[in-house]
């Protein structure tokens, strides 16, 4: 049986491709006069103050609690709670931040863009590369596979949409973990199949690829997908056996796999950019 082409040559061709106001003022709030919204539950309205105050950047306890006047044990149980929840952070410094929750939260709302502008490009890499193509978001300790499209026939790598897979190995996961912040990249990285190193040159040259790491056989290239605001939401991969695609998959198929990521990041900002201009 003839084999799909599986050239990277011709990577960048891809197929081409007024909001109202909010009323925040609705039954049950409303806005004092100082133009902080009440909503009658008291304890949100304290946790939404905390996290509008640290988005002004990185504060300690006591600057919390200049900031937002709670008084001191309540700023304190809140923010541990948002921490809990990975809502807010601490720095180096043992400051409170914005987490990382915020923007597995906004990968989750831009899926449906996203997917709507993969289906293509799935289809692209499939064409091309002549193996299964994915794409991963990231969801807490694991990653979910949110798109894929499959081989006709033939050994392939069998990724159904929904499959939660780990973060302690494979290129996706290399790719979801490489641009996280230090603390969170370095718990990452404790019961990996990867290290630091590794994210360090999936940095510097914007692909990972990963050989027997996941499975036994198997080989998977990955680049980053960004959203609007430059951080990566999502991992677009190719997979398949390490016999076909063989121990140096990124020397064939990483410029191909790159281009289609540039492609959906390009597509993710122009959507971003065209919704801030009709609010």
């Amino acid at each position: 049986m003839t084999e799909p082409a599986r050239t990277a040559s011709g990577a960048q061709d891809w197929p081409p491709e007024k909001t109202p106001a909010l009323n925040l003022q609705s039954q049950g709030s409303h806005e004092s006069h100082d133009g902080e919204i009440h909503s009658g539950v008291g304890v949100l309205d304290k946790t939404v103050k905390i996290l509008d105050t640290l988005e002004s950047g990185p504060m300690t306890l006591g600057q919390l609690v200049n900031a937002t006047g709670l008084a001191r044990p309540t700023a304190h149980r809140l923010a541990i709670a948002l921490e809990r929840h990975r809502f807010v952070v601490r720095d180096a410094h043992g400051r409170f931040v914005l987490g990382s929750r915020f923007a597995e939260l906004a990968a989750a709302a831009g899926e449906d863009r996203l997917l709507t502008a993969a289906a293509p490009i799935l289809r692209t890499l499939l064409d091309r590369s002549g193996e299964s193509a994915q794409i991963f978001r990231r969801q807490g300790d694991m990653r979910v596979c949110i798109a894929a499209v499959e081989r006709a026939s033939g050994l392939r790598d069998s990724i159904p949409v929904g499959a939660l897979l780990s973060m302690d190995a494979g290129s996706a996961a290399q790719i979801l973990l490489a641009w996280e912040d230090s603390e969170r990249l370095h718990q990452g990285l404790r019961h990996a199949k990867f290290n630091v190193s590794t994210l360090a040159a999936v940095r510097k040259r914007g692909w990972a690829e990963s050989i027997n790491e996941r499975e036994e056989g198997v080989c998977s290239i990955s680049a980053p997908i960004r959203n609007g605001s430059g951080q990566v939401m999502a991992a677009i991969s190719i997979s398949g056996p390490v016999n076909r695609m063989s121990t140096t998959p990124g020397r064939h198929y990483a410029p191909l796999v790159m281009a289609a990521g540039k492609y959906l990041t390009e597509a993710l900002q122009r959507a971003s950019s065209g919704t801030h201009r009709r609010v």
